[in-house]
């Protein structure tokens, strides 16, 4: 009788056939759902995120309110949103997750560069917005950026953004170390009352201080001034060295 260690208990991942001991598996994988609803765009990320060890798609939606249900049961670390979708859209899918769900950070994957959409989407809180002629690479790193507390905005929408804003930068005036604490939260999508509570700051006093960023900006919404800090670089996103537009 042979008295051996057995062999390692192998899975064979039928997509790649590869064999994948459990034991390499990473301790912490980032969860993903996706919400999407065309199938082909569902089944290819799912396709996409399962050759990357770290990732993992746990659920699925074909609309912002199946979505709702998903996300409140599976409690994702990620979701990645489309804006276009039958029903309640996937902007409007995003607000009632920032309010519900803060935990849950939503990248948004949408067809649409335009700025109503974008500035809607900056406004809501999201944690990141790219564009779906993105390459596979960019939307593996968009969705570790945001896992991660970065704020992603796809290059292409970022320089139409920067289009937007007043070429003139003769009036912009020093920003102080708490206006650039401010600026780098509003990089990273939080709210005003986000800002106050991270900060220790009444809420009347964070307006206070996005007022005079915008001001000495020279440029007209919050969504403007993201676009101006992450084109010129005057935010760092926390743990990295450099800004994380995709691209």
């Amino acid at each position: 009788m042979d008295d051996s260690t057995p062999a390692e208990e192998v899975q064979i991942d039928p997509l790649l056939q590869v064999p994948t001991a459990v034991a390499d598996q990473p301790a912490t994988r980032v969860r993903v759902v996706i919400v999407d609803d065309h199938a082909l765009v569902r089944e290819g990320t799912i396709q996409l995120l399962k050759q990357t060890p770290d990732l993992e798609v746990v659920g699925q939606a074909i609309s912002g309110e199946e979505a709702m249900g998903v996300l409140e049961s599976l409690l994702p670390d990620v979701a990645l949103v489309d804006v276009n979708l039958p029903g309640m859209s996937g902007l409007e899918l995003a607000r009632m997750a920032a309010a519900s769900l803060p935990e849950v950070r939503i990248l948004i994957l949408s067809a649409y560069d335009d700025y109503a959409y974008v500035a809607e989407a900056l406004d809501i809180g999201v944690s990141g917005y790219l564009l779906k002629t993105a390459s596979a690479r960019e939307l593996i790193d968009a969705v570790r950026a945001v896992a991660g507390g970065v704020f992603v905005l796809d290059r292409a929408v970022s320089t139409r953004l920067n289009r937007r804003v007043r070429s003139d930068s003769s009036n912009i005036g020093t920003l102080t170390r708490r206006e650039t604490d401010v600026l780098e939260l509003l990089a990273r999508g939080r709210s005003n009352k986000q800002i106050a509570n991270e900060l220790g700051l009444g809420l009347r006093t964070v307006e206070g201080h996005v007022s005079n960023v915008l001001a000495k900006l020279g440029v007209q919404s919050r969504t403007e001034a993201v676009a101006y800090a992450l084109g010129r670089r005057l935010v760092i996103p926390e743990e990295h060295d450099s800004t994380h537009d995709a691209g």
